[in-house]
């Protein structure tokens, strides 16, 4: 083998590592993009995760209030069946009264 023959052998070697190296580097950049899309992914459920939070803490606080707020409408609406019931016993005793005060005259 000549001198000028084994250069060619190198230079075509070379020339396959060089590809070879740009073709690794391609892949690299594209790993590179999709991890960088991956991340930008992983942030998005993040805020999503922390926007849901918001929401239902906001949801516990709305169920809370609407549980007292119902608790208060029971006992005012107990206190209105009482009162109710006690015009009920007052008007049934002023109607015997008046039936009293009819068969007098």
């Amino acid at each position: 083998m000549t001198n000028e023959e084994f250069q060619q052998i190198v230079l075509k070697k070379l020339e396959t590592l060089e590809t070879g190296q740009e073709s690794l580097a391609i892949g690299q950049k594209n790993l590179e993009d999709r991890q960088k899309a991956l991340e930008d992914r992983q942030k998005n459920l993040e805020t999503g995760q922390e926007e849901i939070k918001k929401d239902l803490k906001a949801v516990i606080e709305q169920t809370a209030n609407l549980t007292e707020f119902r608790e208060e409408i029971n006992e005012k609406i107990d206190t209105l069946t009482e009162d109710l019931n006690t015009v009920e016993i007052v008007t049934s005793k002023n109607w015997n009264d008046i039936a009293k005060l009819k068969s007098v005259k």
